[in-house]
């Protein structure tokens, strides 16, 4: 019997991306500039989406430079859409599908918070409704789970031929496909200041921790996986505005969570190692389906929460 090879174990072959075609919304700054990143170091061609065309193609630009630094094979392609709508779902997938055979991995990432509400001053009802019911509206509810959960539902069955597709691509057997939502540790919370006390970001994104596992058990049959990330504090242009430079990271990793009125023990800001590593784990790894996992710092450890 021949003995084992430790070729396929080491980092640079566990975790080359050469024939890896992903899809991130959301993608030119803040977490999703973290995964795109990640992937184009590692050998992706990776589609960003965002509102602009103008700021992908500024993004993509640069970071394809970088990845001429490293010799990388990757590369990134700015797309125009807005993922808040079935329609665009739709026009996306098309687009996507009008210059590429399959999919490997879309990544539903793109997302905003709403507004936020202050803590009641006094303890009784009455500040309660003049804090949380007069001073929301519906459409702060509607425009935030459109983009944080309705969207990605949509988008991910919009995208199933392309992922499907995969199976039968080059290096297919060692990339099942999958979707990666990115969700958060405010799906889990109990306490409401770990989300800057925005009330429809921390619903949109329990109802898309939810999904994850219930899409990931109704696609078994086709072979296509569903995970999520739930990041902790990141900081990004979303949670701290004005934080974050021209290639769409902070440029304020230090800033700690107190400052926002919750603890991360780690201390610090999470950074591209800290969510691209996972992302990187999800995309090799087969074993791994219908599962959250939370990048938080330990955040939930101190706070309480459900998770």
């Amino acid at each position: 019997m021949p003995a084992p090879s430790l070729s396929t174990l080491k980092a640079d072959n566990l975790f080359n991306l050469e024939g890896v075609v992903a899809v991130i919304t959301g993608g030119s700054s803040g977490i999703g500039a973290m995964l795109a990143s990640t992937l184009l170091a590692n050998g992706a061609r990776v589609y960003v989406v965002g509102l602009d065309q103008k700021e992908v193609d500024e993004f993509a630009t640069k970071y394809n430079v970088l990845a001429g630094d490293v010799r990388s094979s990757g590369s990134i392609i700015g797309v125009q859409g807005d993922v808040s709508t079935k329609a665009e779902a739709k026009r996306l997938a098309d687009l996507i599908a009008s210059k590429e055979k399959y999919v490997t991995c879309l990544f539903n990432n793109a997302g905003i918070t709403g507004p936020a509400s202050e803590y009641p001053e006094k303890p009784d009802a009455k500040s309660f409704v003049e804090s949380y019911f007069d001073g929301l509206s519906e459409d702060d509810f509607k425009q935030v789970h459109s983009v944080n959960s309705i969207g990605p539902f949509f988008l991910s069955l919009a995208f199933l031929p392309l992922l499907e597709a995969s199976k039968q691509a080059p290096y297919g057997d060692k990339f099942q496909p999958q979707i990666i939502n990115t969700s958060s540790m405010n799906g889990w919370t109990k306490d409401p200041i770990t989300s800057g006390r925005s009330w429809a970001y921390l619903a949109s994104k329990a109802a898309i921790a939810s999904l994850t596992p219930q899409l990931a058990h109704d696609f078994l049959p086709l072979g296509v996986r569903v995970n999520s990330i739930a990041p902790g504090w990141f900081v990004t242009g979303m949670s701290a505005p004005g934080s974050v430079d021209s290639y769409g990271v902070t440029n304020k990793p230090e800033l700690q969570s107190e400052s926002m009125g919750f603890k991360t023990p780690v201390g610090g800001s999470g950074g591209p190692k800290d969510v691209g590593s996972v992302a990187l784990s999800l995309l090799v790894n087969r074993f791994i389906n219908g599962e959250t996992i939370l990048v938080d710092g330990g955040t939930l450890l101190v706070h309480p929460s459900s998770y």
